[in-house]
């Protein structure tokens, strides 16, 4: 049998999954339950990175031990897998023992092959990314989150990156898929063209990590560590499963983001080069999702929450949209109207409309049976269009899937269904019911229906399995639909005389306002609690401005004592209400037409928010990417040119001109800190 070995990345365990790790495990999910339906034997690795420093730090930041923090992280991946209804072959935790196994054993293989020499290495690094950045006088921000970064001196163990060089130029030559998409493979062939330096892969000043074999002050690099769990997953460093390694490595598609991109199209080979194993056959780099411009939060902004999109959605409409909206590769903007309209239109207009009415039509003038199909009617034009159509769809669906082009295969299906649609239309079978000489057509006319909803049911089985059960349940089909072969699939295997099961609403059409408030009372419950309103006579509550400025009250009458303000001062009571927290800033644009603003988006820890700020004629956009600031995080959003802003960042007004000068820190603080 033919084998198919597939990965996403190893999520670090830093932060509770989000909608970026469910993206790629859906997809993941979806190639595997593919390729399973072409007759593959395939095996779908997930897993956690669970090592280095950054964990150290969020462990200590948390009350709690770097083990304990991995664990409960790696349980909260797997809940959120289940209920989306992924099915991974293995899960991998780069703190199990055979994972540890495994690691030394490459680490070995690479210095006895001549790749590892100790030395001393001095830099900036990203305690994030777990990267060093290129030298320079000041403390540069990491190229990959954009953090600041920080200077480390230690003893080290070094890889010879720079000897694989032209190595991997004349892999990524004779093997033009092995990065895609093709503008991202562009890159990785610049980055490497321009030269690599040597890499150090262990540290000293980290004790959360793998031992380096024979030197006990040392842990392995933890991007050395993580890589290697795609081979520790599948047996590698196990002599009880190193058959199963044999069988599936290389990988034949390694999913990642694209801001790993060069850690698995560089770093990657470069190691299983040096360990003299195989490389897999390709990785490819998807998008990122973005904010959408739907209010959620006043206080809160928009967060795109994985458990709330299942809540308020369900599994299979999440997994459809994500695959639909935007072509793999590329960034997608997320928005819950879109949501919305794709089920509505998509789920419910096109495919679950179709099976209702149809199945409705059986059960009602043919006793519940699939009818027998006309051989005189079955050779008209219209039902032949059909037929054709539906292997046309078949075909283009297969093709696009094994492209990774997810988006085009679901158009081709809806193509189909469209097509249909317009068969049920132009035949009107509810006109046939009344005349028994029609008989005939009519049988043929929701056969044909029915057999398009047969294949549609089969193609779209790994976007949507849970669904797809129900239309299949529906259909009154004995076989397993997971059994179903799809590289097999031809026209005219729906079982005639079958009898069809209870009908009922498989995508049932929400209604976008109900759906909306609920979204934003949900986002509410998990926002800082209202202010109370101000006593009977009290000063109204005063707005703060969106751009930079002060935040002192003006000193007013006794009415401000009410307000807790008292002459120049106000009460602790009335600043605690100010929830003052530390952002950083991930990527910053003008806005056009407005010369003042800068459109920011920052990071919270927990949340990414939209910021429009009055600085764009002090700041340009490039250099304010990584800074730390401070912003008033409990301030009701308001829109301006159309835009949505969460909160005010903090500035000094300095000089005549009032020039803003931003508030930051000294020292690394974490995001999302609140200021007393």
């Amino acid at each position: 049998m033919k084998t198919f070995y597939l990965t996403t990345p190893l999520y670090y365990v830093n932060a509770r999954p989000h909608l970026g790790h469910t993206y790629t495990t859906v997809v993941a999910d979806c190639l595997s339950r593919y390729k399973k339906m072409q007759g593959f034997e395939v095996c779908f690795l997930t897993g956690t990175d669970e090592h280095g420093q950054n964990i150290e730090r969020a462990a200590a930041a948390q009350g709690t031990t770097p083990s304990e923090l991995a664990d409960t992280v790696a349980q909260a991946y797997q809940k959120l897998w289940s209920r989306y209804g992924i099915e991974y072959d293995q899960f991998i935790r780069t703190t199990e023992k055979r994972h540890h196994v495994g690691a030394a054993e490459i680490f070995r293989r690479v210095a006895e092959n001549g790749f590892i020499y100790k030395g001393e290495y001095s830099g900036w690094y990203c305690i994030h990314c777990n990267l060093f950045a290129p030298e320079s006088e000041r403390a540069p921000t990491c190229e990959v989150c954009g953090r600041p970064t920080e200077r480390l001196t230690e003893e080290s163990y070094f890889f010879r990156l720079s000897e694989f060089r032209q190595k991997l130029l004349d892999h990524y030559e004779q093997n033009p898929n092995f990065i895609m998409p093709p503008s991202r493979r562009n890159e990785v062939i610049s980055f490497v063209g321009g030269g690599l330096k040597d890499l150090s892969i262990s540290r000293t000043s980290v004790k959360w990590g793998i031992p380096v074999p024979g030197e006990t002050n040392h842990v392995i690099y933890v991007w050395f560590d993580a890589l290697v769990g795609y081979l520790t997953g599948v047996g590698f460093g196990d002599d009880a499963a190193n058959e199963v390694f044999r069988k599936f490595w290389p990988a034949q598609v390694q999913l990642v983001g694209k801001d790993i991109l060069r850690f698995h199209a560089v770093y990657w080979p470069a190691f299983l080069m040096a360990a003299g194993l195989a490389l897999p056959r390709q990785v490819f780099a998807h998008g990122w999702w973005l904010k959408d411009e739907v209010k959620m939060s006043k206080s809160r902004g928009n967060v795109i929450d994985p458990i709330l999109l299942l809540e308020h959605f369900g599994s299979d409409p999440v997994r459809y949209f994500l695959l639909r909206e935007v072509p793999f590769g590329l960034d997608g903007s997320f928005s819950y109207d879109a949501l919305i309209q794709r089920v509505n239109s998509d789920l419910a207009n096109d495919f679950g409309n179709l099976v209702s009415r149809t199945l409705t039509l059986i059960s009602k003038h043919f006793n519940n049976t699939v009818p027998y199909p006309s051989a005189f009617e079955a050779r008209r034009p219209l039902y032949k269009e059909i037929e054709q159509a539906a292997l046309a769809a078949v075909k283009a669906y297969q093709g696009y899937m094994d492209e990774l082009a997810f988006s085009k295969a679901l158009e081709s299906v809806w193509e189909l269904l469209s097509r249909a649609n317009k068969y049920i239309n132009d035949s009107a079978p509810w006109e046939l019911t009344e005349d028994f000489s029609l008989r005939p057509r009519l049988a043929t006319v929701l056969y044909t229906s029915t057999e398009v909803i047969r294949i549609a049911t089969i193609l779209l089985a790994p976007i949507m399995p849970e669904s797809c059960k129900l239309v299949w349940k529906q259909l009154g089909i004995k076989a397993e639909l997971r059994s179903q072969r799809i590289d097999e699939l031809k026209w005219g295997g729906l079982p005639v005389g079958g009898t069809i099961g209870a009908i009922s609403a498989v995508f049932p059409r929400l209604d976008k306002k109900i759906l909306l408030d609920k979204l934003f009372q949900a986002s509410s419950e998990e926002a800082p609690a209202k202010e109370s309103k101000p006593e009977k006579g009290a000063e109204p509550e005063r707005k703060f401005s969106a751009s930079p400025s002060s935040i002192a009250p003006v000193a007013g009458s006794d009415q401000d004592s009410a307000a807790g303000v008292v002459g120049n001062a106000i009460t602790i009571d009335h600043f605690a209400k100010v929830e003052l927290r530390v952002a950083q800033i991930l990527s910053a644009e003008r806005i056009q037409g407005a010369d003042k603003l800068l459109r920011l988006m920052v990071d919270l820890g927990t949340e990414t928010r939209q910021i429009l700020a009055g600085i764009a004629r002090y700041y340009s956009p490039e250099n304010l990417v990584g800074k730390k600031i401070v912003i008033v995080a409990n301030l009701q959003s308001r829109k301006i040119r159309g835009l949505e802003s969460n909160g005010m960042l903090l500035a000094a007004s300095v000089g005549d001109e009032e020039r803003p000068v931003l508030a930051t820190f000294l020292e690394d603080v974490p995001n999302g800190a609140r200021l007393k």
